[in-house]
């Protein structure tokens, strides 16, 4: 059930879907909380959307459009549990669940979140859904964005998108998957499903994996949007605010990473007057709550986190402390190993120690099947060799990176550099 405005010259409308697309994530966990069910749940706040851009025009916005909107699809909700044939057991149950006032009541427990956003969260990520669909669902409901703007960002058929929307929610439901917050030794694999699909979401406007743009800043946008939603929601999670770190940092360069035309602008190259400082600065805040929070070995997010802020630190790339980062880079190695995080790190060191140290580190991982077809194995390779004076070499790697990358743009620097080696 979508809603189709009509025109409204009086802006109306336009201030209604403004409304909506912030307050859709909360309206629709609080309507799954009652329907257990996030698909219908998502119905019925269409359904409010359809009544207010109905009404609001006639009658005047209200004072407070969250409050209506939730009230209304709550209300429908309600309706359609009573019209069910188990009416007497899931009235009792809203009778029970449903608070009077607005807002849920803190929990007795400190490790009991009652939130039904965060709840709403975890559904959508759940394990049992495929990351493509994890990703889709969680844009729609959590992101509020329109099937066909998830299919634009991701530069996959419209169809496509709809589809996996529709599976993850039958899924969900045939499954019988709790509208719930995990607890225990599952909470922390659930959670890092959670902050998985966020920083995917962000990688993707960040560095597009295909198409004509190096960067989506609306991924961006929407993607630090949740993982700041997320840190207020579990403040006591080091690796929530981990991420959130790191994506304030990288967004903190966002205006210094590509040229006038839309080129990459490596960061070697970038003019750093053109970061951030406000997304910086956030970042170090979030970097100190995570670590503040932290009793343990530091999480793959939190280091990544403090990685970005050597880089958020230093007045330009030849002071990068790239001793440190390569120490980092080795931590992360060791908590969560991956044949990228090593290329990552014989960055690092080729910057720490010189591009003889590292070149052994970047051969070591030319067989690994994971990275067969990754372009930037190659353009790392290729970087290191020209640094060696090892130019046609280097021209062969840059040029088999062009081949591999699917980006545009990417395709366009890389085939430069190749015939930058003279």
């Amino acid at each position: 059930m979508t809603a189709q405005p009509t025109p409204d010259p009086s802006g109306t409308g336009t201030a209604i879907e403004t409304v909506f697309r912030i307050e859709s994530p909360r309206i629709i966990a609080g309507v799954t909380r009652i329907v257990r069910d996030v698909g219908i749940a998502e119905e019925l706040a269409q359904d409010a959307l359809v009544a207010a851009l109905e009404q609001w025009p006639r009658d005047g916005v209200p004072d407070n459009p969250g409050a209506w909107l939730m009230a209304t699809a709550r209300n429908r909700a309600v309706d359609l549990v009573r019209r069910r044939e188990n009416y007497a057991r899931k009235l009792a149950e809203i009778g029970r669940s449903l608070p009077d006032e607005a807002a849920p009541q803190e929990p007795a427990d400190p490790d009991d979140i009652d939130d039904d956003l965060l709840r709403l969260v975890f559904t959508a990520c759940h394990p049992v859904l495929s990351t493509e669909a994890r990703t889709a669902l969680t844009l729609r409901l959590l992101g509020g964005l329109t099937t066909a703007e998830i299919a634009r960002a991701f530069l996959v058929p419209e169809p496509t998108v709809a589809q996996r929307i529709v599976r993850a929610k039958r899924t969900l439901a045939t499954r019988n998957i709790a509208f719930e917050v995990p607890y225990g030794p599952d909470r922390e694999a659930r959670l890092g499903s959670v902050l998985d699909v966020i920083y995917l979401i962000f990688n993707e406007g960040y560095a597009a994996t295909a198409g004509d743009d190096w960067l989506r800043p609306s991924l961006c946008e929407d993607a630090l949007r949740l993982a700041r939603v997320l840190s207020s929601l579990m403040p006591k999670e080091p690796e929530v605010h981990g991420l959130t770190a790191l994506l304030e940092f990288q967004a903190s360069r966002t205006a210094a990473r590509t040229g006038p035309s839309g080129e990459p602008v490596l960061l070697k190259e970038q003019n750093r007057a053109r970061w951030n400082r406000m997304l910086i600065a956030r970042g170090v805040a979030a970097l100190g709550r995570a670590e503040a929070a932290s009793s343990g070995a530091p999480g793959p997010y939190l280091l990544q986190g403090a990685i970005a802020a050597c880089h958020a630190h230093a007045y330009s790339y030849e002071e990068t402390d790239w001793p440190r980062i390569a120490v980092l880079y080795g931590l992360l190695a060791a908590r969560s190993p991956s044949p990228v995080v090593e290329l990552n790190r014989a960055v690092a060191v080729s910057m720490a120690e010189g591009p003889s140290e590292a070149l052994p580190l970047v051969d070591a991982l030319t067989d690994d099947p994971a990275l067969r077809d990754y372009h930037l194995l190659p353009s790392v390779r290729a970087d290191l060799l020209s640094r060696l004076g090892r130019t046609t070499e280097a021209r062969a790697e840059f040029e088999r990176a062009a081949s591999l990358t699917r980006n545009e743009r990417e395709r366009e620097l890389l085939l430069r550099r190749a015939a930058e080696q003279s």
